[in-house]
């Protein structure tokens, strides 16, 4: 059975202030990374050490409201203090601690939105945009529903706290190998001007040739002729996906046909990382891309190197400054004038083999990820009332 009390009843406002200066480490509460050292997240003391006496203190578990909202916090975030150890905070911010209650499940009670529709009738976005109002009287009359069976809050919190942790574990993975694959791009690959790379397989010790886009990217044009011929795509800054809804005209009479394996990029985007490999299914994407079919190269050895950071200045030397000023518009001819170093077939395919597992990997982490996101979203609306 759940119960209905309010924050004043499990609940009690921290009022002590910092005499003396006796503690030095500032806080604060933002909706992103939760109670850090104010250092840590300014990079720099913001707080006047003259004016800390009449900061708030916060022991570890005491949990701070901050007022500033944002779109991760339209109400302002409600954190609690996990640092391991007492700090001192802002006196805009409203401190409290619970008593005879689940501290964990009060804190994951405020990662949902079940609070949210009282703070809209009970406070006011205040004289400035940036902060929410509510009075401290108000705030202690905030409803909250819980489990009257400690086990049960207990139980809850276990279940949301190991989801966020095995969370955690893939996002520091996928980091993880994010990070390895650009060490070894600058590894495998020669560094500018040079023909070598630092690092190469057994067997394999000839130079490598420069040879231009142009020399193995063929540009084609084929349009559909039937509406919905093939499934919608869209080459994305971050990568190719399924395209849902409607498109920017009533008919898809007239896409592009994007076959598997064939490059895709965009002339106003180039230069921001909007290029793809297709390894989806064979598409139809806006006109206004250009397709092109890979000819003589491992298309896995040339897909690691489209994005790097010295492929998107090159993009960036051969697009003119557009309209907008995220969009540049490409010059076709020279984009396919710029040069590469390629091995032979056989190191490309080596090279290429590799990163295409290396790839997959991260694909699987990123995947894992996306699951448990959902998973934990569905449960933070469907656990709590």
């Amino acid at each position: 059975m759940w119960e209905r009390k309010k924050l004043g009843d499990v609940a009690e406002k921290v009022i002590q202030k910092n005499n003396n200066n006796a503690f030095k480490n500032v806080l604060t509460n933002s909706a992103e990374y939760g109670i850090i050292s104010q250092r840590d997240f300014f990079e720099r003391n913001i707080a006047n050490k003259n004016n800390i006496s009449t900061y708030y203190i916060v022991q570890n578990d005491d949990f701070v409201y901050n007022p500033r909202i944002s779109n991760l916090a339209p109400y302002g975030p409600i954190n609690r203090n996990k640092t391991g150890y007492t700090g001192i905070i802002s006196p805009l911010y409203y401190v409290f601690r619970v008593l005879n209650i689940n501290t964990a499940f009060i804190e994951w009670y405020f990662k949902t939105t079940c609070w949210h529709k009282f703070m809209y009738q009970h406070g006011d976005s205040g004289a400035r945009s940036d902060r929410f109002s509510i009075k401290d009287n108000e705030l202690k009359k905030l409803p909250i529903k819980l489990p009257a069976d400690d086990m049960e809050q207990e139980k809850i919190a276990k279940t949301l706290t190991s989801l966020d942790n095995t969370l955690q574990l893939h996002e520091r993975k996928y980091e993880e190998l994010t990070i390895i694959k650009q060490a070894l791009l600058q590894k495998l690959f020669p560094k500018k001007d040079e023909i070598k790379p630092e690092v190469r397989y057994e067997n394999f010790s000839d130079a490598w040739e420069q040879r231009k886009l142009g020399g193995f990217l063929q540009e084609y044009s084929i349009k559909s002729k039937i509406e919905n011929e093939y499934p919608l795509l869209s080459s994305t800054n971050k990568g190719m996906e399924y395209r849902e809804g409607r498109t920017a005209s009533e008919s898809n009479i007239g896409y592009k046909i994007l076959k598997i394996n064939d490059l895709v990029l965009s002339p106003q985007n180039l230069w921001l990382g909007n290029i793809n490999i297709n390894t989806l299914v064979t598409g139809i994407v806006s006109p206004s891309y250009k397709t092109l079919k890979i000819n003589n190269l491992s298309l896995y050895f040339l897909l690691p190197q489209l994005k790097t950071k010295r492929m998107l200045e090159k993009y960036k030397q051969v697009s003119v400054q557009g309209a907008s000023v995220v969009r540049r518009n490409l010059d076709f001819t020279e984009f396919m004038n710029i040069s590469l170093v390629i091995p032979t077939n056989k190191e490309q395919e080596q090279i290429g083999e590799f990163f295409k597992q290396l790839d997959s990997l991260i694909a699987l982490h990123q995947c894992k990820l996306e699951k448990l996101k959902q998973l934990k979203k569905f449960l933070l609306q469907n656990m709590f009332i």
